[in-house]
């Protein structure tokens, strides 16, 4: 048969793109790379003992509920378990549950964005959220930040007109920063002045290290945000579960995308996190997480402040989460250190990709928590001698 049979995209098609991080893993995978590039978390603290357990009571007690069709919603007793944890009255009726929180932007992105929509973001922000926004052809604006999360007086210049907010209060991914309770107040003072939603996207929040992050964002004003959570951070990854909370205005288009989309998130998964999750089974877990994650970065950060010495490199100290935020000295690029770095054998990611415009070249990403202590200071001295040998001679040892 000679016919050639012609496919159209669809123009949001044209505009996906493949993630740069997923692209950069494969790269990682070469035999004996040290990788700080995935924000992967610990395979050491996925509980399997505990999964093994509830998966045969989940078998022998609710067996065939749990391999049937379920409600989009999502299990009627994780709804309720996540309305309960959260620090403000909520319904289970406003819980979603979601395939993994990357569900959840999909879903905001297709009942909030139109084509032209100006979103804004902090700078810089979460790739997933501007991977599952891009198809919906906003026009996204950065929002200027700092070490203590947004500028409150940039958001004011940038807000009228905006669709929503998007915002990582706690441990952000890239750069591992938490906004301060200050800067929280101010900021949901402005967006609710100005009529502005904010979608807070919170999957790291548990895990911080020596105390809790101030109150969420939408603690503060309910009816003005969209909260989104993940079991991936503090269970598995794997099981692809995630939640929204949404005011009830907004939950009916949103149950209508799911509906759509999937019709319902994995009920067996549902059941299974539902019986891992009874008799206060985080309250012991999360504190081996925290503990686990704390020495690692504190173990790469005494891996920077030893091998980077006199390089002019700068780097955040964060106060939980799996990231921490460098950048390198004037006149490198961290795009071209990587194969440098690559042949060393460690890995990284460049933090150009987390910017939607004007981006930072000297910016990178490091990931503490899937490397041990020893891989840590191998890989960081690795970087350190990349960083040492591609070091222009104009740049000043200002770390």
């Amino acid at each position: 048969m000679n016919a050639t049979t012609h496919w159209t995209l669809a123009r949001r098609a044209e505009r996906m793109n493949p993630s740069v991080i997923r692209e950069i893993l494969k790269v990682t995978e070469k035999p004996g790379i040290i990788s700080f590039a995935g924000g992967l978390p610990s395979p050491q603290t996925f509980p399997v003992s505990a999964f093994a357990e509830a998966c045969a009571e989940v078998l022998q007690n609710d067996g065939r509920a749990a391999l049937q069709y379920a409600a989009s919603e999502g299990h009627a007793q994780l709804r309720e378990w996540v309305a309960r944890q959260l620090p403000w009255t909520v319904d289970p009726a406003q819980v979603l549950i979601t395939t993994g929180s990357q569900q959840g932007l999909d879903l905001v992105a297709k009942v909030l964005i139109d084509t032209g929509s100006r979103v804004l973001v902090e700078t810089p922000t979460y790739l997933g959220a501007l991977q599952a926004f891009t198809p919906m052809e906003p026009r996204f604006v950065g929002v200027a930040s700092d070490a203590e999360g947004i500028d409150v007086d940039d958001l004011r210049r940038q807000a009228p007109g905006a669709r929503f907010l998007y915002a990582l209060p706690n441990f952000q991914n890239p750069t591992g920063r938490t906004m301060s309770e200050s800067r929280r107040a101010a900021l949901v003072q402005a967006a609710a002045d100005a009529g502005l939603p904010i979608v807070e996207d919170n999957p790291y929040g548990d895990l911080w290290f020596d105390a809790p992050p101030p109150a969420p964002l939408t603690a503060r004003n309910p009816d003005g945000g969209l909260y989104l959570g993940s079991f991936s951070k503090i269970l598995a990854p794997g099981l692809r579960l995630g939640f929204l909370v949404a005011p009830a205005a907004l939950y009916p288009k949103l149950l209508q995308a799911k509906q759509a989309a999937d019709l319902h998130s994995p009920s067996f998964n549902q059941r299974l996190v539902s019986a891992v999750l009874k008799d206060g089974f985080l309250e012991r877990h999360v504190p081996t997480i925290r503990a686990l994650y704390a020495s690692q970065c504190r173990a790469m950060l005494a891996a920077l402040e030893r091998e980077m010495a006199g390089l002019g490199v700068q780097w955040n100290a964060p106060d939980g989460g799996m990231f921490l935020w460098a950048r390198l000295p004037e006149g490198m690029d961290a795009t071209a250190l990587l194969p440098h770095a690559v042949e060393r054998g460690v890995a990284f990611v460049p933090g150009a990709p987390f910017f939607t415009d004007a981006p930072d070249t000297r910016s990178l990403r490091l990931s503490f928590v899937t490397a041990t202590v020893e891989q840590i200071d191998r890989g960081i001295a690795a970087l350190a001698q990349a960083v040492r040998e591609h070091l222009p001679s104009r740049a000043t040892a200002t770390a």
